[in-house]
């Protein structure tokens, strides 16, 4: 399978599938209060036997062409994740989505992971908008959709449940047209293209 380098700080985007149950719910333990500050994601995957099933959910979602899980491992170790949480090729649109266990944030892991996923998105699928959702307090999301180029759209006031709380949602994009601008520009002024 695909072990795509994101640098030369030893991270790697690979597939994550339900095999990984294990090492999938050793990542979470370890950043479960982190992860979860602003997304369910994980929650119900408390054992190996609930984690293995999250990752045959995505799997399942991988088969009918709806969407996928992919992991982030930094020197060989999970940390992390990207996802289309939404994947819609007849309609060209999709949703990206992440998370990250605490010890490795900061490094730009998931921006550059994302960046494998909308580069594969629009070139490779024909995805004409790509769409990332963040909560409003959580600003390292929202940080992510600003370097990744995304326009911010505007506000779902109070749209999802959140630990007793309902939550606004910023809805942020990008278009194919404005994704292959990006990098154009980014190539001409010396920048390493965003691909792989």
């Amino acid at each position: 399978m695909y072990a795509i380098s994101l640098g030369d700080d030893g991270g790697e985007l690979r597939p994550l599938e339900p095999w990984h149950a294990d090492e999938f719910l050793a990542h979470l333990d370890r950043g479960r209060e982190f992860v979860q500050q602003y997304i369910s994601f994980g929650s119900r995957a408390t054992d190996v036997g609930s984690a293995r099933e999250l990752l045959q959910s995505f799997a399942d979602k991988k088969a009918a062409d709806t969407g996928s899980l992919h992991g982030v491992w930094l020197d060989g170790r999970l940390v992390g994740g990207v996802l289309f949480r939404v994947f819609d090729a007849e309609h060209g649109v999709c949703e990206v989505g992440c998370w990250l266990e605490p010890a490795a944030s900061g490094r730009g892991l998931i921006t550059r992971a994302i960046r494998v996923l909308i580069d594969w998105a629009v070139d490779e699928r024909g995805i004409h908008r790509v769409e990332w959702h963040a909560a409003v307090a959580n600003e390292p999301s929202l940080n992510v959709a600003r370097r990744l180029g995304m326009s911010r759209e505007g506000v779902l006031r109070e749209n999802w449940p959140h630990r007793g709380v309902r939550q606004d949602t910023e809805v942020w994009s990008v278009l194919a047209g404005e994704w292959r601008a990006a990098r154009a520009r980014g190539t001409e002024q010396g920048d390493p293209p965003t691909r792989a």
